[in-house]
């Protein structure tokens, strides 16, 4: 949140089961698969949106929202990955909380470029993952990447 100059808002997060994240996809994007990480937006009920919601302004006590990230397949894809599973959810924390931000990458390849540059500068800033991405890691990237149905 800090990183994002958003320190005093907040946001729950929730590490579930592929069977519950299975659920609320269901319920909530008629999906009935299990996706890595979902996000449910409080923003504009807190009337706090602006004609730009890559604008949220830091507002104490402001709940930016919900992250549900499956512990299941988070693991599954840092294996896949070659990746340290607390960086792995890391990531899909920092997918998840720019979800509630507003940004959108199946809106269209522009924000989808937007959304990733943001990720990748805010991952930047929290700190690097313990090991250098290799040729292999690339192409198991692409692979999750494909198969994603986050929203």
């Amino acid at each position: 949140m800090a990183a994002a100059e958003l320190p005093d808002c907040e946001l729950s997060l929730s590490l579930v089961s592929d069977r519950a994240i299975r659920a609320l996809n269901r319920t909530y994007r008629g999906i009935d698969s299990p996706t890595d990480v979902l996000s449910f937006s409080q923003i504009e009920q807190a009337g706090a949106a602006s004609a730009n919601p890559h604008d949220v302004t830091n507002n104490p006590g402001l709940t930016l929202g919900d992250v549900v990230i499956s512990i299941d397949t988070a693991l599954a894809q840092a294996r896949e990955l070659r990746t340290a599973p607390t960086a792995r959810i890391r990531r899909l924390l920092i997918h998840g909380f720019l979800h509630l931000l507003g940004y959108d990458h199946e809106r269209s390849s522009a924000e989808a470029r937007k959304m990733f540059a943001r990720e990748r500068a805010l991952a930047n800033k929290i700190g690097k993952p313990r090991s250098a991405p290799t040729r292999r890691k690339t192409v198991a990237r692409r692979k999750v990447a494909r198969r994603r149905k986050s929203v």
